[in-house]
């Protein structure tokens, strides 16, 4: 079993940054983070393996860094030059196995929400 604690949300203008943290209760080699927006079909964003590699959606690309302390059993999501269309709910989420955002994930956390004003 695997418990996460989302941190870190909250109301930015359009180009700024905020940092959203996972603290994993529990082991798990895979962490990733996910959006919903309203009205919208949740997305994948960034995943960070306990090997260091990742994995990002398009949507990420350039603008947002996944980075993960094994010693501290923690996934960071670093946004920057955030836009309007960024803010969702974000949520942690881990698996065992293959860490890419399009596979299943098993333990989700409760979210953390972010929102982007223009």
């Amino acid at each position: 079993q695997v418990q996460l604690v989302e941190s870190g949300g909250g109301s930015v203008q359009a180009g700024g940054s905020l940092r959203l943290s996972c603290a994993a209760f529990g082991y798990s080699t895979c962490m990733g983070w996910f959006r919903q927006a309203p009205g919208k079909e949740r997305e994948g964003v960034a995943t960070g393996d306990t090997d260091g590699s990742t994995t990002y959606a398009d949507s990420a690309k350039g603008r947002f860094t996944v980075s993960r302390d094994n010693a501290k059993n923690t996934l960071y999501l670093q946004m920057n030059s955030l836009k309007p269309e960024d803010t969702a709910m974000y949520y942690c989420a881990a698996r065992f196995g293959f860490c890419s955002i399009d596979k299943l994930f098993t333990y989700w956390g409760q979210g953390t929400q972010v929102t982007v004003s223009s």
